[in-house]
């Protein structure tokens, strides 16, 4: 085979080429735009889907801090009552002691002494609890919150 006969089978080869390429870019356009729907569709799902799960996770939030501020207002509520008794316990415990100061001057000032620091510590033990207490709650709504600020950044991201 000749330069000049292969030149010939080469033209025609390419025009067959040329002649199939703009169907088959136009085929391959089409794919592409079907390609990009699908994501946009399956995008705009998951967007659904994500505002879905974050009106959910508000919701939850919401509830589970509307759920700790009636913990700590039971909390609050039972600390009181434990104070108002510790109270009325030591005025009865003061009044008693002091009817016997007249008779026992210098051993009933320990004993004094040494209830009331039990009870200070007992106070401050229960201080301790409730303070426990509202940081667990305050750590709980700071990883809802912070859980809810990955899916924002994450919804962000996808944009």
């Amino acid at each position: 085979m000749t330069t000049e006969e292969r030149l010939y089978k080469l033209e025609g080869i390419v025009e067959g080429v040329m002649a199939v390429l703009p169907e088959r870019v136009s085929a391959l356009e089409h794919r592409m735009d079907l390609l990009r729907q699908e994501v946009k569709a399956e995008i705009a799902g998951l967007r659904q889907e994500m505002k879905a799960e974050i009106a959910g996770l508000r919701q939850e939030v919401k509830e589970e801090i509307a759920g700790l501020r009636q913990e700590m207002a039971g909390l609050r509520q039972e600390v009181r009552a434990e104070i108002g008794g510790l109270r009325q316990e030591m005025e009865e415990r003061f009044s008693a002691l002091r009817q016997e100061m007249e008779e026992k001057h210098d051993g009933l000032r320990q004993a004094v002494n040494a209830e009331i620091a039990g009870l200070r510590q007992e106070m401050a033990g229960l201080r301790q609890e409730v303070k426990a207490e509202i940081g667990n709650a305050l750590n709980k709504a700071m990883l809802y919150f912070t859980a809810l600020a990955a899916v924002l950044a994450l919804i962000t991201f996808l944009r």
